[in-house]
């Protein structure tokens, strides 16, 4: 069978690989004649017997790893979520049923090709897209993918849907109509706290400080990590008043601490149809506590407390939409030079616990 390869040397003494039909010459990077000789029976023998090599592949691979030319995606799928907890692994039990992964769920790992993944991609779910990258990303990391399916920065880029926080309007209006105390309270400290609903559904009468006025808890999606720090948040009259309402020892919300979180959620979600309110969710509430928090110049470092995170960017993620008139340089130098120590001092303000009804009528 005639060859499609051939060699080629330089002056300089570097081999060079040629293809006869096309003329395409690509370095070789080897000056020793032997080691081209061999680097070019391999190319000639993938040209004319792709099978073979597969097969040869194969008996390579299961010298290394077994399962290495067998293991599925669906073993994959199934091996992330042995190593998760708790509600995580409820979500990646539910996640990896998607009927996207019918097409590539037993399919083999070291087969797949990108065109398999864009099967599974094809309608722009952002869950699809979410879960797959990090399946994919945890078959690199066990070795069982001999090099990315879809390099990182080729993979297609999720489509979120907007996000938006909840108005002051829109919160008094769900507040008045809802009959059940436990859920108005609920939704009430959601607004003035800017707690997860995880978070504030689990709180504890002990997680309440009387003395310093101060609600402490540990965030739920962050147990288990170092280095994090407890939301720490200090309340006024109105979460008093709240507060006062709920039991005085064990769990704040009894009920709804016992439900799941898309429970929650979809009551919520009855709400907002019965008031024909559209874009807003429980996670509203944090965006809606970061807006005003921005706003009214609260410090950035005791809103990242509150909210519990330490990142800047998470932080200004949720308030990006905020609306901030920036004072004069001018006045503000003025004042600085007519009193550096206070200037010099982040300014703090206190966070607006009033009711939202009292709110919209100041700004007005």
């Amino acid at each position: 069978m005639k060859q499609a390869f051939g060699l080629v040397r330089r002056p300089w003494g570097v081999f060079y690989l040629k293809h006869k039909i096309t003329g395409e010459q690509k370095s070789l990077k080897t000056c020793d004649k032997h080691e081209a000789q061999r680097i070019l029976q391999a190319h000639n023998e993938s040209e004319c017997q792709p099978h073979f090599n597969l097969s040869l592949a194969r008996v390579y691979l299961n010298g290394a790893d077994p399962k290495l030319a067998t293991r599925t995606w669906q073993e994959v799928m199934e091996d992330v979520v042995s190593k998760k907890k708790d509600e995580t692994r409820r979500r990646w039990a539910v996640a990896i049923k998607d009927r996207n992964f019918d097409c590539i769920r037993n399919l083999s790992v070291c087969e797949t090709r990108p065109e398999h993944f864009d099967r599974a991609l094809a309608d722009g779910k952002v869950s699809t897209n979410v879960y797959l990258r990090r399946i994919h990303n945890h078959a690199l990391g066990m070795e069982w993918l001999l090099k990315s399916v879809i390099p990182r920065l080729q993979w297609p880029r999720p489509m979120f849907k907007a996000k938006r926080a909840i108005t002051a309007e829109e919160h008094a209006a769900i507040v008045q109509r809802e009959l059940n105390t436990e859920r108005r309270d609920f939704y009430e400290l959601l607004w003035h706290t800017g707690a997860s609903q995880t978070d504030a559904a689990c709180l504890l009468a002990e997680d309440v400080d009387w003395n310093q006025r101060t609600i402490s808890y540990s965030r739920k999606k962050l147990k288990g990590r170092a280095n994090i720090k407890p939301a720490l948040i200090r309340f006024g009259k109105e979460v008093e008043t709240i507060l006062r309402r709920r039991p005085a020892t064990g769990s704040l919300f009894p009920y709804l601490c016992t439900v799941r979180a898309g429970d929650r959620a979809t009551e919520f979600h009855q709400r907002c149809v019965g008031l024909k309110i559209k874009g807003v969710s429980l996670h509203s509430y944090r965006y809606a506590w970061a807006e005003r928090a921005l706003k009214c110049g609260y410090p950035e470092r005791f809103a990242q407390q509150a909210l519990g995170h330490n990142s800047k960017a998470v932080h200004n993620a949720y308030a990006k939409h905020a609306e901030v008139t920036v004072p004069s340089l001018d006045d503000w130098e003025k004042d600085w030079q007519e009193n550096p120590q206070r200037s010099a001092q982040p300014k703090l303000l206190p966070v607006d616990f009033r009711s939202p009804v009292a709110a919209i009528a100041q700004t007005n």
